[in-house]
């Protein structure tokens, strides 16, 4: 009886000892008094987290997550959710109401939001460790503070002082909260990226594989500051620096897979040669929008507007149960397992900007990546690129801001009307409208980096070495096997046919030579 009661006690010393050594941080802010307090208003959550951490905000406000806006350094453009188009849901420009869900702020309804409020920032969207932290479109960037009825169903708001009482680290669901539900919905836009990376197997991502290395974003998006490395908008193409040695003191970030593996990862220089022209990602994400969920491909908004004959939107299905139309946004087309588009690329983008000519008749690039065979910076990348049909103006021939996404009449999701959607839209964006519009054929790039799949699955030699093989379009180097140049294939047919010849002539004259040596 001793016996089992000398465990009982060494159980109950044990297993409140582990719970204390594994509380991943140095504060439990369950027991904050500045917590302890029911919050009406999300701000005053802030308020309350800078009363310690008083120089966070300042720094979130330096950032693009913040503001919305970078500068790139190689073309000098100034980019952003602001300043730039895309294809999917277009501009967020005179969309920001609904935009602002994925905005780390609250009360981002226009141009005259308050970016320099420390109190407007939100440090919950990126701390929450609940996993009840929502904040829906048509709010500015605010969660539900009251019950709110949608298509016959009860949502009730989040438990703020919940939340606020178990902050933590980033991970995989808080940063995937916006970047997983980019462009209007789930694997929208990226196509690496979606929900099924919240908690990923390790055929779909052999570094955020959960029950392996489970790494989460923050492991290769280091930050400084709250500033976090990874931009889409200026990326590292071919990082030609070693691997970074743990525990160095540097000032580099991990967004490269040069970063860790360094330049020679392979085991054969055969390889190793290889990925000096080729980037990591094009062998080792081999499909992209594996994780069950189908990404979008295409979107048409020319298509947007038809109703059923009682003058009701109409929802239209595919065979995988995603929306193949919708009234309000037109005609859609969806896959997974996609083989990606590849590309010569140095890093170097350029995005189309407001009031810039178009050429309607030709498709409209929404970025262009630059790069080539010889500029002794590009590497072959893998793209999704994503096309679509979006609204131009006919008379100044530049893409147009449309108002989609508004409780006010002006949206045209609230009654079908471009004009009046085009008029508003110009009116906020200062993009010109002339009162013609046509549709234009866009396409928008989007590199592949996540997924990344295990070596077995990494691509062989006959994936690109073959006869209309993934790398067929890329332009500026042959490739044994991939590319057929006739005259280049004859001329080797015919030395070989030669050499071939000049042998066989050899050896009968040293046989001649060798019979006619023994007769004498």
């Amino acid at each position: 009886m001793k016996k089992y009661i000398l465990f009982l006690m060494v159980f109950l010393w044990i297993i409140p000892s582990y719970a204390e050594t594994t509380i991943d941080s140095t504060a439990d802010h369950s027991k904050f008094e500045e917590l302890d307090r029911v919050f009406t208003d999300a701000t005053q959550i802030t308020e309350a987290c800078l009363s310690c951490h008083t120089e966070s905000a300042k720094q979130i406000h330096k950032t693009t997550h913040w503001n919305w806006q970078y500068i790139n350094p190689q073309t000098q453009q100034k980019l952003g959710k602001k300043n730039i188009f895309n294809n999917f849901c277009i501009s967020p420009t005179s969309n920001y109401t609904f935009c602002a869900s994925c905005h780390i702020g609250y009360g981002f309804k226009d141009e005259s939001f308050d970016f320099s409020s420390q109190n407007n920032v939100d440090c919950l969207a990126c701390h929450d460790t609940t996993a009840t932290y929502k904040k829906l479109p048509g709010f500015s960037g605010h969660p539900l503070y009251e019950a709110l009825t949608k298509n016959g169903k009860i949502i009730q708001p989040p438990d703020l002082t919940l939340i606020a009482k178990n902050v933590g680290k980033t991970s995989r669901a808080t940063c995937g909260a916006c970047h997983f539900y980019g462009g209007g919905g789930n694997a929208v836009k990226h196509g690496d990226l979606d929900s099924s990376l919240k908690d990923p197997n390790y055929a779909l991502d052999v570094h955020m594989d959960k029950k392996g290395l489970d790494f989460n974003c923050a492991e290769c998006h280091t930050s400084d500051n709250h500033n976090i490395s990874g931009s889409r908008y200026n990326i590292t193409a071919k990082d030609n620096k070693k691997a970074i040695i743990k525990g160095q003191k540097t000032n580099r970030t991990k967004s490269t897979c040069q970063a860790c593996h360094s330049n020679n990862p392979h085991d054969t220089s055969r390889l190793n040669n290889h990925s000096k022209k080729i980037a990591c990602q094009t062998c080792h994400i081999p499909t992209y929008a594996r994780g069950g969920i189908q990404t979008k491909m295409t979107w048409d908004w020319s298509t947007a507007g038809k109703l059923d004959k009682s003058g009701k939107p109409i929802t239209i299905k595919d065979s995988g149960g995603r929306n193949a139309y919708l009234s309000k946004k037109g005609d859609f087309s969806w896959d997974s397992y996609v083989i990606p588009e590849y590309r010569w690329f140095n890093g170097k983008v350029k995005f189309i900007e407001k009031k810039e000519k178009i050429d309607p008749t030709k498709t409209v690039s929404i970025n262009k990546f630059y790069g080539s065979y010889d500029d002794g910076k590009s590497k072959i990348w893998p793209l999704k690129i994503f096309r679509g049909k979006q609204p131009y103006d006919k008379k100044y021939l530049h893409l147009l801001i449309p108002h989609t996404a508004g409780k006010d009449d002006s949206a045209f999701w609230g009654n079908y009307d471009w004009e009046k959607s085009f008029k508003f839209g110009a009116d906020v964006s200062g993009v010109k409208y002339s009162g013609e519009y046509d549709f234009a054929t866009t396409q928008m790039s989007w590199p592949i980096t996540h997924m990344v799949a295990p070596k077995y699955d990494a691509l062989d030699c006959k994936q690109c070495h073959r006869e209309n093989s993934r790398l067929k379009n890329i332009k500026g180097v042959y490739m044994p096997a991939a590319h057929n140049i006739k005259w280049l294939d004859n001329i080797m047919t015919i030395i070989v046919l030669l050499t071939l010849g000049g042998v066989f002539i050899h050896g009968f004259i040293r046989l001649f030579l060798f019979y006619k040596r023994d007769k004498k």
